[in-house]
């Protein structure tokens, strides 16, 4: 069907709102990950109580060292059974906070995930013009997995280091308040350089995904596309191709890695110098430089320094966490974009269970782009139920496009489409296009046995699957594949030969039974032995039905009931096969050629 395909470009949807907070970015998520309220109080219980015990670990250097070392009284069973109890208390917090939120995380890339791809089963035809099948598939699976994955781990991280935090604060502020001062400066210190630096990995998070898209674009074409790269030399173009763009890739990440990590050792600094000030202040306040009524212990001092230097932890992965968290919202973000900006096909509320297939056009009219000829240019044709009509002309006449029209794959810019006198628009999609079966010359199968790709859509029925395969001279290759047909063919059939591939695609018509059937270029490829059996499956296939058959080779317009000869978007003629040699127009002059050729 190319006439009605456009030119796919990698291009990664819109780019979203990056002007918002990322915290009115993060709400957006809350439909996927706000339905687990259990699981997310596990989490917060979790992560409070295993900040908490952060403090006790400290704590205890003080009464060990005051009351251990120097003055004897602490009872010697009590230091095992502290230790063992702050850890044994963290290490359960711990695990129900991971177990939470992976239960968090993974439930809410699951919903995500079906939506998205519940979008691409209904979306618009356009998109799959507009955007190529790896920036699809790449958002669809890779994009919210790392996003997932990266944000959930950062949200974890944060909120315990976080509380962790506030716990070590505040029990520095219980020991000497005047020293956590100090020790307070580097936050605002440290929450500048988050945000500065984490707007850059936005920026730069961007960048990268359209130039992973790209790049994937390149692949996806050269595995397409491998015959014709090889036949024509063009591996050193194409590698020049995947190299400029993977030198992109190589730069922006470049840039990202320094983004992120100049935050640790700027943290640090910080940290450093309030590590320092608060050494000097101690000591002075230990020998009442400061008021001289401040007493200062050996335990309390070294349990201060010691929570003190327990903050350089979580602070630094603080500052870390803006890279992941990052990165999270901005995969998760273009999946968010491909359901807003993705919209799903119309549909009418007209149903039949089995169209009489009477078929007509008025003045249709069709333009892919504004600065291009028309593909269709006042298009008027009526089809009689069970009429056979050839559609002829040159390439780019327009008669992929006509055909593309009926079940909606398309829609005209003016004129009118009616199945049975009913416009194709106000039909029930599904069951307007349950009306329809198609055998082209590009065959799509499914990784899958060949009874579920023959009985596509359908209840699968080995007997009607079996006389569907006689019908379409199949069912003697199928009985000698090792499972029969229940025989995996792989991806796209490529186990089977042209002929045998288009037999299983006239198999699969045959199941479908629709009362319209549309024969787009159904044997042009294949050899003279493997046409005469196609032909014969195509006989019994067409028997009864209205059937459009797009086609240059005579023997299979000749039998048609009419042939519809097209030119530029137009009907020039039409009549059956002999009235038009007869006429010596156009069609016999295409005859000609082809006979010629």
């Amino acid at each position: 069907m190319g006439e009605a395909n456009q030119s796919r470009s990698p291009a990664a949807p819109g780019a979203p709102a990056a002007q918002l907070p990322l915290l009115a970015r993060l709400r957006r998520l809350h439909a996927y990950f706000g339905h687990q309220r259990l699981a997310w109080a596990l989490a917060i219980l979790a992560t409070l109580v295993g900040a908490a015990t952060e403090p006790l670990i400290p704590a205890l250097l003080k009464p060990l060292l005051d009351q251990g070392f120097t003055e004897g009284s602490l009872q010697l069973w009590m230091v095992p059974v502290a230790i063992i109890g702050v850890f044994l208390v963290r290490g359960i917090a711990q695990f129900s906070g991971q177990y939470a939120l992976a239960r968090i995380a993974n439930e809410g890339m699951l919903r995500l995930r079906t939506a998205l791809f519940e979008r691409l089963m209904v979306a618009q035809m356009d998109l799959f013009s507009r955007q190529s099948a790896s920036t699809l598939s790449n958002t669809v699976v890779y994009e919210v997995q790392t996003g997932f994955t990266a944000l959930v781990q950062a949200l974890m991280g944060l909120s315990r280091d976080g509380f962790t935090l506030i716990a070590l604060l505040g029990y520095l502020i219980y020991l000497n308040w005047q020293l956590t001062l100090i020790v307070a400066v580097m936050v605002p210190g440290v929450a500048w350089i988050m945000k500065t630096l984490s707007r850059r990995l936005y920026r730069i998070t961007k960048s990268s995904q359209q130039a992973t898209d790209d790049l994937a674009y390149v692949v996806e074409e050269n595995v397409l596309a491998h015959r014709m790269v090889r036949l024509h030399g063009a591996q050193p173009g194409q590698a020049e191709r995947f190299g400029a763009l993977s030198q992109q890739l190589r730069r922006l990440a470049i840039k990202s890695t320094i983004a992120s990590a100049a935050m640790t050792p700027t943290t640090q600094l910080l940290a450093a110098g309030a590590l320092s000030a608060v050494i000097c202040i101690a000591l002075w306040q230990s020998h009442g430089s400061i008021g001289g009524a401040h007493e200062v212990t050996v335990g309390g001092f070294a349990s201060f320094i010691a929570a003190m230097l327990m903050l350089i932890a979580p602070i630094r992965r603080l500052a870390d966490v803006a890279n992941p968290i990052t990165r999270g919202v901005a995969a998760l973000e273009r999946g968010l974009l491909l359901l807003g900006q993705t919209l799903p096909e119309s549909s009418g509320t007209h149903r039949a269970e089995r169209a009489q297939g009477a078929i007509e056009l008025q003045d249709v009219a069709l333009s892919f782009e504004e600065d291009q000829a028309p593909a269709l240019a006042g298009v008027s044709l009526s089809i009689r139920p069970g009429e056979v009509v050839a559609l002829v002309g040159p390439s780019g006449a327009g008669k992929t496009t006509l055909v593309n029209l009926l079940p909606r794959f398309i829609a005209p810019d003016r004129g009118s489409v009616r199945l049975d006198g009913v416009p194709v628009q106000d039909w029930e999609l599904g069951s307007l296009r349950a009306q329809f079966a198609l055998v082209s010359q590009d065959v799509v199968m499914f990784n899958d046995s060949i009874a579920a790709n023959v009985a596509l859509g359908g209840v699968l029925d080995e007997r009607r699957v079996q006389a569907c395969l006689e019908a379409a001279n199949l069912a003697e290759h199928v009985a000698t594949l090792p499972q029969g047909m229940h025989t995996v063919v792989g991806h796209n059939a490529t186990q089977l030969s042209g002929g045998q591939r288009q037999r299983l695609a006239i198999a699969r018509a045959l199941y479908k039974d629709a009362p319209i059937l549309i024969l787009d270029e159904a044997t042009s490829a294949l050899d003279t032995e493997s046409e005469r059996l196609v032909q014969e499956a195509l006989q019994q296939l067409m028997r009864g039905r209205t059937t459009l058959v797009i086609a240059h080779r005579l023997s299979t317009i000749e039998h048609a009931d009419r042939v519809v000869v097209m030119e530029r978007g137009q009907i020039a003629e039409q009549g059956t096969h002999a009235e038009l040699m007869a006429a010596g127009g156009l069609y016999a002059r295409l005859q000609a050629r082809s006979a010629g050729a």
